[in-house]
């Protein structure tokens, strides 16, 4: 039996040229244990990659989301990406994080030097390659760096 990438869906949420990112729980054996990512999650059988986002966004933050437009795809050997952009039209303090360890908005520069300071944490935690990757090249697409 071959392993299949796993598919997941993701969210570039953005706010006045910040971006929401969640700091993922320090688990071993998920993926970016204890790192900075995007929000989204994994595709349930038969679910398309904009019917999954919504549905990942609303259960770990409780954000509808609003139209959202896809970015692209990020495959590699083990997960395949679908990432999405839409925008943030509330103020941080009315999400609910239900899923990770905490959440925070990142400036272009934060994303750059790939770390950034955790309250819940109490230090600064890197961010995930491939989503910082992400977050790059969504910035350079929108002139925003």
């Amino acid at each position: 039996m071959t392993n299949q990438p796993l598919h997941v869906a993701i969210a570039i949420l953005y706010q006045e040229n910040k971006f929401l990112m969640q700091l993922r729980d320090n688990i071993p054996g998920i993926l970016y244990p204890g790192y900075w990512a995007l929000f989204g999650g994994h595709l349930e059988p038969g679910e398309t990659p904009d019917v999954a986002v919504k549905r990942e966004i609303l259960e770990e933050i409780g954000y509808v989301l609003p139209p959202f437009v896809e970015f692209g795809c990020y495959p590699d050997e083990k997960v395949i990406r679908h990432v999405f952009h839409a925008p943030l039209l509330v103020e941080l303090n009315q999400l609910v994080l239900n899923e990770g360890w905490d959440m925070g908005f990142f400036t272009p520069e934060d994303i750059h030097q790939g770390k950034c300071y955790s309250q819940n944490a109490g230090e600064v935690r890197p961010l995930g390659y491939m989503h910082q990757q992400i977050i790059l090249d969504f910035m350079k697409t929108n002139q925003q760096t």
